[in-house]
């Protein structure tokens, strides 16, 4: 585990040190380095001697989110590039720094073995997040939505903390891996406080307002790492500490009404909405639905389902955000009117778009249908009448994807609008994010929990 760590770390002092004539080259190789050498914790089967210490230990929940995060480090450097091109020196290497920390922190986040550890780190996620909104967002609205992300964070981590320090003096012991012989008796009160934390951060319809407006103002970077990391935290935090907490059956029924019911709500804002970006949050916040549904009903094809979606989930929408900056550096808005006829100059580009948003609706054979489909069955298991719920919210999905896809791509172009070719670079970006799609189509065992 420290053989990637300790590299890891040594990325946060480079970006001051390294001269600046190959500073994005050096980072970005040594990322892609860092990336492809985090593939093997996916080889199957995952033996924890092989990658643990007494803090630190990497297992089959944790080891296909962290993959994802070490993948998408040298994708957010190189989609950032056209972006940082407008900053002085010093911005350009604090920017840098920001995301090198932030991956620090992740890995930390999750492979600690020790609740505390991963609170402290879960919370210090926040820190580096939140300078990349407020300080390289788009629009004057980005101290708002820095300030919405901080404060919800915070409200509902408190609960959380005070929660892991009752636990630890009941316990003696928050380690991971000795739940088993130390499970928590029930308690409703301690049960909440550990779930709202998750809840916000995943996000829980009701609960998900801030990250929209997080999502709209923050630089490609940012919203890439929220889409396909920061947000899956909340569901590892729930994989992680269910079992040691004693969950009684009513307990979970308000959040997964909440949860597909959710679904539902933001679909259909899906489908009024103007702003590509937001339109794009709204989706994350549909997709997160069924995966708080999965985690709250714990049988192991829940939870399997639950990680292949995260995993597929990330993918899609952090693509999907690519795409959206794509387009906001030629034409300057969001609006989804404003965008129309690109299919008649960037046809190339149209194809990823309609990858993109094949995936999202989860067609056959991708992932996100496997993740989905799993999780549908297990919850009409569960419950017959919830896969009312599930198969409108794919529907509106399927709906909300296809009129997306055709307000941006067909119609006529604007006037005077003239539209500069596609770079080698974009083109890479979209290519690193359709590999993994294409490989765990052919292999998607290596992300499932059984």
């Amino acid at each position: 585990m420290l053989k990637i760590l300790i590299p890891t770390t040594v990325l946060i002092p480079l970006t001051i040190l390294i001269k600046k004539s190959v500073l994005l080259p050096s980072l970005l190789s040594y990322s892609i380095i860092l990336g492809i050498l985090s593939l093997q914790w996916l080889k199957s089967p995952m033996t924890l001697i092989k990658h643990s210490n007494p803090y630190l230990s990497i297992d089959q929940i944790s080891a296909p989110l962290l993959t994802l995060s070490f993948w998408l480090l040298p994708i957010a450097i190189l989609a950032s590039q056209n972006h940082l091109k407008l900053t002085t020196q010093m911005q350009t290497r604090m920017f840098l720094m920001c995301l090198t920390t932030l991956q620090a922190l992740l890995t930390m986040a999750l492979s600690s073995t020790n609740l505390i550890l991963f609170f402290i780190m879960f919370e210090a996620t926040l820190i580096p997040t939140m300078m990349i909104i407020t300080r390289w967002g788009s629009q004057k609205e980005r101290l708002t939505a820095g300030m919405y992300f901080m404060f919800y964070t915070l409200a509902s981590s408190m609960p959380l903390l005070i929660a892991l320090l009752m636990m630890n003096n009941q316990m003696d012991n928050l380690n991971t891996l000795l739940t088993p012989m130390t499970t928590y008796k029930p308690n409703t009160t301690l049960w909440l406080a550990c779930t709202m934390a998750f809840m916000v951060k995943m996000p829980l319809y009701g609960l998900h307002l801030w990250l929209p407006k997080a999502h709209v103002e923050a630089p490609i970077a940012g919203s890439m790492v929220l889409a396909a990391i920061l947000l899956k935290l909340g569901g590892y935090g729930m994989m992680r500490i269910s079992p040691m907490l004693c969950l009684t059956k009513t307990l979970c029924y308000p959040f997964i009404i909440m949860a597909l019911w959710g679904m539902i709500m933001t679909s259909l804002i899906c489908l009024r909405q103007p702003d590509l970006k937001s339109l794009i949050a709204y989706s994350s916040v549909s997709h997160m639905g069924l995966v708080v549904s999965a985690t709250m009903i714990q049988t192991p094809s829940s939870l399997t389902g639950a990680m292949i979606l995260m995993v597929a989930h990330g993918i899609t929408s952090s693509m999907l955000f690519c795409l959206a900056n794509m387009m906001y550096e030629r034409t300057h808005t969001r609006t989804l009117t404003m965008m129309q006829g690109i299919q008649t100059t960037l046809p190339l580009m149209t194809a990823f778009w309609l990858m993109a948003n094949l995936t999202n609706m989860a067609i056959p054979p991708t992932i996100n249908l496997l993740g989905e489909i799993t999780i549908t069955t297990t919850m009409f298991n569960w419950s017959p009448p919830t896969l009312i719920l599930t198969g409108s919210a794919a529907t509106i999905t399927a709906i909300y994807s296809m009129y997306m896809f055709s307000a941006i791509q067909q119609g006529k172009l604007q006037k005077d609008m003239m539209l500069p070719p596609a770079q080698t670079r974009e083109y890479l970006v979209l290519i690193l994010h359709v590999m993994p799609m294409a490989l765990l189509m052919m292999n998607p065992q290596i992300i499932t929990l059984t």
